[in-house]
């Protein structure tokens, strides 16, 4: 799938289907985003690639906004050093890991942003490193509409050369 389609198609999907993800396919998510931008190349992230059923049950309980992670074949665990620029770089790294799995087919959802602290304990995350996000990744479910996006026109949100001049 051609980058740009990839961004305007995906959606996040939170209902997979009882299938697992080909290696290759989990390789590649994974090298996604370890191949993503860092500020200064300090890559303040770790990956926590997590396929066993009792443990995606047992996070998908603890995420209070996700508990679908129960469900999903895969999830990877974004884990981040405390640095100034690991919240914007590992951001970076999820969002490519989330647009690779798109382009096979694979859908996923950010699930967390605070409130893991207990995950941290189950996956033996070290106390000096933030766990921030969750990402569940599985074949949808059901038909996932590609593209049909809610989003503001483009002239409310861009603008061109100073703010309030309509980007054209």
């Amino acid at each position: 799938m051609e980058t740009f389609e990839a961004v305007r198609t995906m959606l996040a999907v939170r209902q997979y289907l009882d299938k697992s993800l080909p290696d290759e396919v989990v390789h590649r998510i994974v090298e996604a985003g370890h191949l993503s931008a860092s500020s200064m190349n300090l890559q303040p992230w770790h990956f926590i690639v997590v396929r066993d059923h009792d443990t995606l049950r047992k996070l998908g309980a603890l995420a209070k906004t996700g508990s679908y992670v129960a469900e999903a074949p895969l999830a990877i665990v974004v884990v981040i050093e405390k640095t100034q620029f690991a919240v914007s770089d590992a951001s970076r790294a999820i969002q490519s890991m989330m647009l690779t799995g798109w382009a096979e087919g694979v859908g996923s959802n950010w699930v967390g942003f605070g409130g893991l602290d207990e995950a941290k304990s189950l996956l033996g995350v070290p106390a000096e490193l933030d766990l921030l996000a969750i990402l569940p990744f599985g074949y949808p479910a059901g038909p996932v509409g590609r593209g049909k996006k809610n989003r503001k026109p483009l002239r409310e949100v861009a603008h061109q050369e100073r703010y309030g001049q309509p980007f054209e």
